[in-house]
């Protein structure tokens, strides 16, 4: 067993059955508080002796309803300042990208087949003048009212501006209300010779024009070559997914602890699923980087759960099966340990879905913990790669390479299809901080992870209102 927190009143078991569980140190009363990683995550609905098995049979949340918060500022002592560079591609724009691809973005679902067709037939008649020729399909861009429409917009907005990408086609139908002349405004000013548009309805043979017109971009992107960029112009998206007991332990302190180690050289770190900060909020408000960054956390955590109260939902019912299979109890179980991606950094300002990070440091991003939407908005708020911690695994990827780190070395070993880097070992002592750091600067580099490899490059637009 491993006890994390000198105050806890519970252990997690490192091997059996109940591996990742949780097994109370002490005899605990009902009602009292069960304490991990130093903070209640909930109360005993029962006497639990020690030894006991302590899960979801004998735990309840303590949360409830909307709080409020307190500014009690917590200042992480300043790192010392690093300087470094990768290999990567620099745009016309002065951006930096991680990979040399061409995107097909779509200005509304109707043209998803045709725009999967177009991808295939363009990477078998292109293969080698790029990384590859991919479209991101998506069911939005028409039949949406209002914030629904907006979201959808930005999103692709988002995508357009990748500088993951040399080159992309927009690919339209002609009728949506998303369409190209109206995106065009959502979309500002564009660069003509790496963004191009087409309109299928207005295409005597929308196939072979969107081939004419990508040929043009795969032939520009053959000519973008790698060279030495600062490791401060990284922006890397923060994400765990499938999580079990051990995520908390190994994974998610070790993404943590990139966060700030890429933070010293001035990259840029985002932490998103605000669902799954519930329960441990405060620990990131209180090292908010002045008192309005601090309102903006707040207000974070209060809207989205007030979005859950919209909808009659419980707020605070989260962890799901597989979770609680994995030995995660209650929100604040779950929240406590996902916090832990954070790092110890200060947090420097909060996003929007569908807004770009501006700041450098640690970013949080308002959004659901869903995973496929998730990946989404950190795609879209611009980050090159995202660190994705999974204890029970899975396959999803985003649209930038998405690093899969297991929290167990079973896992690791069971999946490797899935699994690029495995953090259990830190169960037993090990320290993989420098290896994981050099395993990210090599993904930035060009190294593919198991979901490129795969081809599990994927989108999902949230969703909150109407469809027409």
């Amino acid at each position: 067993m491993i006890k994390i927190n000198k105050n806890d009143n519970v252990a997690v078991m490192l091997s059996g059955e109940l591996r990742g569980h949780k097994k109370a140190l002490r005899d605990i009363k009902k009602g009292e508080n069960i304490i991990k990683y130093g903070y209640p995550i909930g109360h005993a609905t029962e006497d639990i002796k020690e030894g006991e098995h302590v899960h979801t049979h004998n735990i309840k949340t303590n949360l409830s309803g909307l709080l409020e918060y307190k500014y009690e500022p917590v200042k992480p002592e300043p790192a010392e300042r690093k300087h470094g560079t990768f290999k990567g591609y620099r745009r016309s724009n002065g951006e930096v990208g991680i990979r040399n691809e061409i995107w097909i973005i779509n200005t509304v679902g109707c043209v998803n087949k045709a725009a999967e067709r177009i991808a295939r037939l363009a990477n078998e008649r292109f293969e080698g003048k790029c990384d590859g020729i991919f479209t991101y399909v998506h069911p939005f861009g028409c039949s949406q009212l209002g914030d629904d429409q907006l979201t959808t917009q930005r999103i692709l907005k988002g995508l357009v501006n990748h500088p993951n990408a040399s080159g992309v086609l927009v690919l339209g139908l002609g009728c949506e209300n998303n369409n190209i002349p109206v995106f065009k405004e959502i979309l500002g000013e564009w660069d003509d010779e790496r963004v191009k548009f087409l309109v299928c309805q207005e295409s005597d043979d929308e196939i072979e024009e969107a081939l004419e017109i990508i040929g043009g971009l795969a032939e520009r992107a053959s000519k973008e070559e790698r060279t030495d960029c600062d490791i401060s112009e990284l922006v890397i998206g923060l994400k765990c997914g499938g999580s079990d007991g051990f995520s908390g332990l190994t994974a998610n302190p070790l993404i943590g602890r990139l966060s700030d180690m890429v933070n010293a050289y001035g990259a840029s770190t985002i932490l998103t699923e605000v669902p799954e900060m519930f329960g441990a909020e405060t620990i990131l408000m209180n090292r908010a980087a002045d008192k309005e960054t601090f309102d903006k956390i707040v207000s974070l955590i209060n809207d989205f759960k007030e979005y859950f109260m919209r909808h009659n939902q419980v707020v605070y019912e989260n962890p799901s099966p597989g979770n609680k299979a994995g030995g995660i109890t209650t929100l604040e179980d779950k929240s406590l340990g996902c916090v832990q991606k954070s790092g110890s950094g200060t947090v420097a300002d909060v996003l929007e879905i569908g807004s770009h990070v501006k700041k450098k440091g640690l970013n949080l991003l308002t959004g659901p913990g869903n995973d496929i939407v998730a990946v989404t908005n950190l795609t879209a708020s611009g980050c090159h790669m995202i660190l994705f911690s999974t204890g029970r695994g899975t396959p999803v990827g985003a649209p930038v390479p998405t690093v899969k780190v297991a929290t167990n070395s079973q896992l690791a070993e069971r999946k490797k299809n899935w699994i690029d880097f495995n953090a259990g070992p830190i169960i037993e002592g090990r320290d993989l901080d420098e290896e994981f750091f050099n395993y990210v600067i090599s993904v930035a580099e060009g190294k593919r992870t198991c979901s490129e490899i795969n081809g599990y490059k994927e989108i999902s637009i949230f969703k909150d209102g109407v469809t027409l």
